[in-house]
């Protein structure tokens, strides 16, 4: 069994190659082709922490892996990530264990990735201004990552702490806005990737034909308001994974369908669908669209499959025997 560390992980990971990937497995998905069972978690009450397990099968990506990963929102602003994962890689065609991988490097960067797929698939082409709402670890990812599939001019940071979000403008060399409100007024796509309780993004600071992703969260709330979700064409991973009980689903969804603001079918299309164009995307300039993510595993299928494939070739890793 190989086994690469975070570092390697890093090293090994073509980010572009990944974008790409995830569009075929998203495809995958929306085919009916991928088998991706729904998460189950371990809850520890009173951290407030979670570890779930998500298996998942990407045909196109001939990857079959299961990653365990730990959601503790407390680390927020500590020297402990958030998220901490790691992944184990088994061969489809035996079953045989084949690679242990770090998983929060793959987390980080496939969660941007898919961020970026949705704003290839669905912001304006002109889309100048990007704005990343938040300071941690996903923030630096989508800076990072998103960047990759449009011209933007001018790339602008706000957070709750507008302090850290001032480190963080200046450690990526990106301006600091003075806040959320700011950041998102003067913003053609808007990166929300916040822990937030209660909502962060508010519908009144979005300018007609902005383009939202969405990855923040946590099973006790919501980063993003009712009118926004409301108001938007929203997309998702799969409606199977966006509507499924928590911690699957997403609380900004369901929290709106509990209360009968919105339905299901208030969830345009999946990203595979529009990948595949069996459904449409945007449909005019001033449309407001949002991608909603909560993260599944044929993500981490299709980035641990380019990475094992670049460990091979490069000779990276080390090998042990189980």
């Amino acid at each position: 069994m190989l086994l690469l560390s975070r570092r390697e992980v890093e090293e090994l990971l073509d980010v572009d190659a990944l974008i790409d990937a995830l569009a075929a497995a998203m495809a995958d998905v929306s085919t009916g082709r991928a088998s991706m069972p729904p998460r189950g978690a371990a809850f520890v009450a009173e951290r407030g922490g979670l570890l779930a397990a998500m298996p998942g099968y990407a045909p196109g990506a001939g990857a079959l892996v299961s990653k365990l990963v730990s959601l503790f929102p407390g680390n927020a602003g500590t020297a402990v990530p958030t998220h901490q994962a790691v992944i184990v890689v088994f061969d489809p065609a035996d079953g045989r264990p084949l690679a242990v991988l770090d998983g929060t490097e793959i987390t980080a960067t496939r969660t941007a990735a898919g961020s970026a797929l949705a704003t290839r698939l669905l912001a304006r082409e002109d889309a100048r201004t990007l704005a990343i709402v938040g300071t941690g670890v996903q923030a630096r990812a989508h800076a990072r990552v998103v960047p990759r599939v449009r011209a933007f001019a001018e790339v602008v940071v706000a957070g709750r702490d507008r302090a850290k979000a001032r480190a963080l403008a200046d450690e990526l060399g990106v301006g600091a806005a003075e806040s959320i409100e700011a950041a998102c007024r003067g913003a053609d796509v808007v990166c929300a990737t916040t822990h937030a309780s209660a909502p962060v993004l508010r519908r009144e600071w979005l300018a007609p034909g902005t383009h939202v992703n969405s990855v923040g969260l946590d099973p006790g709330g919501r980063e993003v308001d009712d009118a926004t979700v409301a108001d938007a064409f929203l997309v998702v991973e799969s409606r199977a994974a966006a509507l499924a009980p928590p911690p699957a689903g997403s609380p900004d969804l369901l929290e709106p369908i509990e209360r009968g603001l919105i339905g299901p079918d208030h969830v345009r299309a999946e990203v595979g669908e529009l990948v595949l164009g069996t459904r449409p995307g945007r449909t005019s300039p001033d449309q407001l669209t949002l991608y909603k993510s909560v993260g599944v595993a044929v993500q981490d299928a299709a980035a641990a499959a380019l990475v094992l494939e670049a460990a091979r070739q490069r000779g990276a890793g080390r090998e042990v025997e189980l």
